[in-house]
């Protein structure tokens, strides 16, 4: 009897070493990213109230794992010990602040992050049109 499983190509012999490579890469990274975020997010919950900073919505011990910290200036690297770019967020507001940023970004043609300027295009119709005139 034929079945899906018997049409399937066999796997590469070094499939499994891949993906287990590429599976610690990818927990080494969640781990490094939660231990630099347990840092600046222990410090600013000690700082600020429980409170998200946009809609006022008051957190407790139950549910905090929704209260997120902001970077004011969008700098995760920028971490002053004051708490002076961070504030508190729930996470639907902290997704709003990040897409209205994306939103103004767009909106000025820069279409990044970083602040590079990118042309809004890059291909002209007509740019060998007057050789073709003449």
């Amino acid at each position: 009897m034929v079945t899906k499983n018997n049409l399937r190509s066999p796997a590469p012999a070094n499939r499994g070493t891949n993906t287990q490579k590429l599976d610690e890469i990818v927990a080494n990274a969640r781990r490094a990213q939660d231990e630099r975020d347990k840092g600046y997010r222990e410090q600013s919950l000690r700082l600020h109230p429980w409170i998200c900073a946009r809609c006022s919505r008051e957190f407790t011990r139950s549910n905090l794992q929704e209260l997120t910290v902001h970077h004011k200036d969008h700098n995760h690297d920028n971490n002053p010990s004051d708490g002076s770019n961070w504030e508190n967020l729930c996470i639907y507001c902290h997704e709003n602040e990040h897409a209205r940023y994306i939103d103004h970004l767009a909106a000025d043609g820069m279409g990044n992050l970083h602040g590079e300027k990118k042309p809004v295009a890059t291909y002209n119709p007509f740019d060998g049109l007057k050789g073709l005139l003449r």
